[in-house]
């Protein structure tokens, strides 16, 4: 597929998608012929820990970026441009979204407004990291784009938190200030601390070993051990202590990448080391898509006012705070693109509001129906923009050369 898809001259990820897409229970594997593809959702959902072990390791890559010296020179950008388009993106949608249920009340409810303008706010940063390694992106716009995409996700569970409190006051008639308030705030707190906590202890551990082999184990083993502890999820009280695994293990490489040494080998290491797993990870995210959200004309209505204008918000709110924080013309031009991409967090999200009973199904599907959208062509418009913006560039001719001359040696030895 990948071969393919590079003479069309799209990315790997869009390659992996369309894969799981093919192999999934609503194409092939609707044949049902043993072996081949997944014939059902639940063959599918099955396989859900190699996603969570391989977000865990996205996280733990972006957490390399928030190195202190980049972040000197790039931190405050990151930080306004960060919160200030999530926050558009979250009330164009709630607007947009209001109008429709000004005009059809009987399809879409204040509740479920409300809840999808905060899901609006997420990004996906996997499939934005992928493009960035395959085609070795690199420049001002990319040392902003992979800090950005995770605050961005850090305000997306705060807006989500706050917006789908205030969701569930209206269906139950209840106000929980806990669920609203404090509630979100454990959750980045505990994520942050036991990220930290883990990043330190990573560190102490690598003194011990000389072989860069051991280090390495002992790093992926990290990695996995963070991402199984930020399963954890108990009360205390009315308030529930639970972890964001992003969070969690991009506050794990953000400790480990700051304070050991040997980071940049290791975390070079590390990336070699997980190709696979994400090629694994994206093959099942486009089985997870489902193709029969195309069949309802409300869904698909309703999902594309949801695609307009969480687009247009991405794009106008990092265009303006980008101007307001006077980034250079390319990063104020592109960047808003690059953060188009959505998945993994938005489906978490629209997981939880399936405790709002059957209003939580619209939601469901609006955020499903986006997720196919945006996977199969947000990647696309990634690498357009970084193109554009002169941070992909062409393959040398003497590479090329190189490359050619080898495959020649290769079938003269043949």
């Amino acid at each position: 597929m990948t071969r393919l898809f590079k003479k069309l001259k799209l990315p790997s990820v869009t390659a992996y998608l369309i894969a799981g897409v093919l192999i999934g229970p609503y194409c092939l594997g609707r044949l049902h012929v043993g072996g081949f593809g997944f014939s059902s959702m639940e063959d599918v959902e099955a396989l859900g820990i190699i996603a969570e072990v391989a977000l865990g390791f996205i996280a733990f890559s972006i957490g390399n970026e928030f190195r202190v010296d980049e972040l000197k020179k790039t931190g405050k950008q990151a930080l306004i441009i960060g919160v200030f388009q999530a926050v558009v993106a979250c009330l164009l949608v709630d607007i947009a979204l209001y109008v429709v249920h000004l005009i059809m009340p009987q399809v879409i409810t204040l509740p479920q407004v409300l809840t999808l303008g905060a899901i609006a706010t997420a990004t996906a940063p996997a499939a934005t990291l992928m493009v960035v390694r395959q085609y070795k992106a690199h420049g001002p716009l990319t040392r902003l784009l992979l800090p950005i995409v995770a605050l961005d996700d850090a305000v997306g569970l705060v807006a989500f938190a706050v917006s789908f409190g205030i969701a569930k006051t209206l269906v139950s008639g209840k106000i929980d200030l806990v669920s609203i308030i404090v509630n979100p705030i454990v959750e980045i707190a505990c994520s942050l601390i036991l990220g930290a906590v883990m990043g330190w202890v990573l560190t102490q551990l690598e003194k011990l070993f000389n072989s860069n082999t051991n280090r390495l184990n002992l790093t992926i083993g990290a990695v996995l051990l963070t991402a199984s502890l930020s399963m954890l999820h108990f009360n205390i009280g009315p308030v529930e202590i639970h972890f964001s695994s992003l969070l969690t293990c991009m506050m794990l490489g953000t400790v480990f990448c700051n304070i050991c040494p040997l980071s940049h080998d290791l975390m070079a290491a590390s990336d070699k080391w997980t190709s696979p797993l994400f090629a694994i990870f994206f093959v099942i995210s486009g089985a997870e898509l489902e193709l029969s959200v195309f069949t309802s004309l409300s869904i698909v209505v309703i999902g594309l006012v949801y695609i307009i204008f969480r687009s247009l918000g991405k794009y106008f709110g990092t265009l303006i705070s980008a101007v307001m924080t006077k980034c250079s013309d390319k990063i104020c031009k592109y960047l808003g693109i690059t953060l188009l991409p959505q998945a993994g967090v938005a489906l978490g999200m629209c997981a939880t509001a399936m405790q709002l009973g059957e209003q939580g199904n619209l939601i469901r599907n609006i955020t499903l129906f986006a997720v196919l959208i945006y996977e199969l062509f947000g990647p696309v418009f990634t690498r357009m923009a970084l193109t554009a913006a002169g941070e992909i560039k062409p393959m040398p001719d003497h590479i090329k050369d190189r490359r050619q001359h080898k495959l020649n040696a290769a079938k003269d030895i043949k």
